[in-house]
């Protein structure tokens, strides 16, 4: 199978020694577009009427903060940003604010829509992030040529039989392939993926166990195997790799 700008990471990808190739992608993707908005970009006026009105939700404000590279950049974004949200919200929320019930103006219940209504605004600019509309477009797009490298590459299937992968790609993978897949190469697909997730399941149980009776003072002596590191082993798998998961 000819290899494309697509194809090339993914194959990168599940040649590596990693617990879940997504992952692999999904971090690579993610600071790609991490540099891209300390990048030149930011002072272009289309990424910044997005930026000033998104902001970033706070996994990716993290690890802007993290890079030192543009401090100056950052700053002009949040900045503009603030400026986007004060004249969005400021005036609504002092507006919002019921008048108190008296002898001549009763009780009323109108007021909680109004709170609840800003609420959900305030609420839906927290959790927008251009970080991770882009990424995650990165990542369906990865899921479909799995989808079809699965199907048309023998030797990238022998890779992905063998692979394993965290349970929120297995999902999205699952997804995917309701999508793509015809029903027998969906047997396929399903199969081999079900084989990977009972051996993961197997031994990050068997792993965490161990780890838990190592405690045990009769057990002090003996040889922790693999398990010193299975509850970060465990995590990775449960909630996608993260660096808040490493070990050591």
């Amino acid at each position: 199978m000819k290899e494309t700008i697509y194809t090339i990471p993914v194959n990168d990808a599940y040649d590596s020694d990693c617990e879940c190739p997504l992952c692999l992608l999904r971090k690579k993707a993610e600071d790609n577009e991490i540099e891209y908005y300390l990048g030149p970009s930011l002072m272009e006026p289309d990424t910044r009427i997005i930026t000033n009105k998104t902001g970033f939700c706070p996994d990716h404000m993290a690890k802007l903060n993290k890079k030192v590279t543009n401090r100056l950049g950052l700053a002009l974004v949040i900045h503009t940003h603030l400026l986007d949200y004060d004249k969005d919200i400021t005036d609504d929320l002092t507006d919002a604010a019921p008048a108190k019930a008296g002898l001549i103006k009763g009780r009323s219940n109108d007021y909680k829509n109004t709170l609840r209504s800003l609420a959900d605004r305030i609420d839906a600019r927290t959790a927008t992030c251009p970080v991770c509309e882009k990424m995650n477009k990165t990542i369906d797009r990865y899921n479909e040529v799995i989808m079809h490298m699965f199907s048309h590459d023998d030797a990238f299937k022998q890779k992905f039989i063998k692979a394993g992968h965290c349970l929120p790609h297995t999902a999205s993978l699952l997804r995917t392939a309701a999508a793509k897949l015809s029903q027998n190469d969906a047997a396929d697909f399903v199969n081999a993926l079900s084989e990977s997730n009972k051996a993961q399941f197997s031994e990050l149980e068997k792993d965490v166990e161990w780890f838990t009776l190592k405690f045990d003072y009769r057990n002090k002596d003996k040889p922790w195997g693999n398990s010193k590191n299975a509850i970060q082993r465990a995590m990775r798998f449960l909630s996608t790799d993260t660096g808040e998961f490493n070990e050591g």
